[in-house]
């Protein structure tokens, strides 16, 4: 009798660390979309200036950036074509532009969402040479296997812990997150940019 308590107590023991192990496994790493890291596409527009980049990630991954009339479009694949093609390189309907920094949320170093910070504008609150502010926004983005899109924005105004409602956001749903069947889900407060990101 002893000895099958202690098997089972051994049994448990190894599934309890098992468990611990996996969910310690999960973490973040980071690249760079700067300019001075990424790839140009073509030459920029003449007509109005637009650029693409195509910028390394995590595992293989290539990060377009696709800027025109001040909007950016920030998309994920395994090559430019498979990133510009998927659903995460949509637009915001004001004013936009993305942070130079990427960072990847991994499980046993396979990427499967990445944050991004974004500034997007807000033409009712216009600084002193009358240019729209930015507010802040954090964005979640699935990655493959499947489609890549966006699962979660975190306003980073509304909330003094967006980074982590962020990471909480990519690690709880990113991977079971379904394409064009589930809503983008508004983590935290909701602030200023989370209400101009999801203007119509």
């Amino acid at each position: 009798m002893r000895r099958i308590r202690f098997i089972s107590l051994a049994a448990l023991l190894i599934c309890l660390n098992a468990g611990a192990a996996g969910a310690q496994s999960v973490g973040s790493s980071y690249t760079s979309t700067a300019p001075k890291d990424c790839r140009r596409i073509g030459k920029p527009s003449e007509l109005d200036g637009s650029t693409t980049r195509a910028c390394p990630g995590k595992d293989g991954l290539i990060v377009l950036i696709a800027e025109d009339d001040l909007r950016e479009v920030v998309s994920v694949g395994r090559n430019r074509k498979a990133a510009a093609e998927e659903p995460a390189a949509l637009w915001f309907a004001p004013f936009n532009s993305s942070e130079n920094t990427v960072e990847w949320r991994s499980a046993s170093a396979k990427p499967f969402a990445m944050i991004q910070r974004w500034h997007i504008a807000d033409s009712t609150d216009p600084d002193k040479q009358g240019r729209p502010n930015t507010k802040a926004m954090l964005v979640v983005t699935r990655l493959p296997p499947g489609p890549v899109c966006h699962v979660a924005y975190v306003d980073a105004i509304a909330n003094t812990n967006a980074n982590e409602l962020a990471r909480k956001a990519a690690d709880d749903f990113a991977r079971g997150f379904t394409c064009g069947k589930d809503e983008v889900k508004i983590i935290g407060a909701r602030g200023r940019a989370v209400e101009l990101a999801t203007m119509r």
